[in-house]
């Protein structure tokens, strides 16, 4: 547990022992213990920018994504098989450990951030994708494409191709088509559902992984922190005038970094994190999870977020039989 006397209570870090586990990881944001086949993620209030974990954690930050994520991954289950076999606790997700495929999906229906700053750069190729003259940012492209990229264990993640990666053999051809052709059938959902909420998806990336022979979808899917999203109302006039489109996503957080001189480069430091700004954050997220879900952000049951975390885990994990996992 990590807060002072004035915020409400965050997780930062978990240091459970549970009996059964196997192996234990901690990710940027998640941490993550594993019990043979089943693996426990725990979303924990760090959060991230420019591949560096800031000091002090966010509240509600760790469930507002996991409740988001667990509800597309469910409103998906039917045209993408994933690796959820239930979400017991605000901030738990367990589920099948699948060996993940070494690239992420990106799939982009509109000209916005990197995509953009290639395109203005002069590129007209992106990924090895052919990107028609005149376009402006935040434009619609004429139909999605996908863009992937490496995921790096350190460092940035790199741009890559459909053919170099099947030229390296980071993917089997036969897979790597599946993959394709599940992203921009999830592409199309998380438009639909984004539709319905009056926004706009405008990128997202989607990981898999691969669970004895069969793809599976796995980590958070069309959250806020792994998507863009424009709000619909005023698109239009936006682009007309010239003028920057009304976004959903964490990238205020990252304008705040870049504002007060960090961008995770050698040498930068990160600025102070004060309890007002903390709260600020907090409340954006809690204003995303009301504008993506239409529902305001149920109240804690237990403050004691720890030791309620733990007691859901281990409640779980004696109601599922470790050995039978299929």
């Amino acid at each position: 547990m990590s807060q002072t006397n004035s915020l409400p209570p965050t997780v930062y870090q978990t240091h459970f022992n549970f009996p059964g586990q196997t192996g234990f990881y901690r990710g940027k944001v998640r941490d993550v213990y594993y019990f043979g086949d089943v693996m426990v993620m725990v979303a924990t209030d760090r959060i991230s920018a420019f591949d560096v974990v800031l000091p002090r954690p966010i509240p509600d930050k760790g469930r507002i994504l996991n409740l988001i994520a667990a509800r597309n991954l469910e409103a998906t289950g039917n045209l993408v098989p994933n690796w959820v076999l239930s979400v017991p606790d605000d901030n738990v997700t367990i589920g099948v450990k699948c060996k993940p495929y070494p690239v992420e999906m990106v799939v982009r229906g509109y000209l916005a951030g990197h995509a953009w700053r290639e395109y203005r750069a002069g590129k007209r190729t992106l990924c090895g994708v052919s990107l028609p003259d005149g376009l402006r940012e935040n434009d619609k492209l004429p139909a999605p494409i996908i863009t992937p990229t490496t995921k790096a264990h350190e460092g940035h993640d790199e741009d890559i191709s459909r053919e170099q990666i099947l030229e390296k053999g980071l993917v089997s051809e036969a897979d790597y088509v599946q993959l394709e052709k599940y992203s921009l059938m999830l592409f199309q959902r998380g438009t639909s559902l984004a539709a319905q909420r009056g926004l706009i998806l405008v990128d997202t990336k989607y990981e898999f992984g691969n669970h004895n022979g069969t793809i599976r979808l796995i980590d958070e899917v069309h959250t806020p922190d792994s998507s863009r999203y424009f709000y619909a109302d005023g698109y239009e006039e936006r682009q007309r005038k010239g003028e920057p489109q009304k976004q959903l996503s964490k990238e205020f957080v990252r304008q705040w970094l870049i504002e007060n001189g960090f961008q995770g480069k050698e040498g930068q430091r990160v600025p102070e994190m004060t309890d007002a700004w903390i709260m600020t954050i907090s409340g954006r997220y809690r204003e995303l999870y009301r504008q993506v879900t239409g529902e305001e952000l149920p109240g804690l049951h237990n403050p004691n977020i720890i030791a309620r975390i733990e007691q859901s885990i281990l409640n779980s994990l004696n109601s599922i039989n470790l050995q039978g996992i299929v």
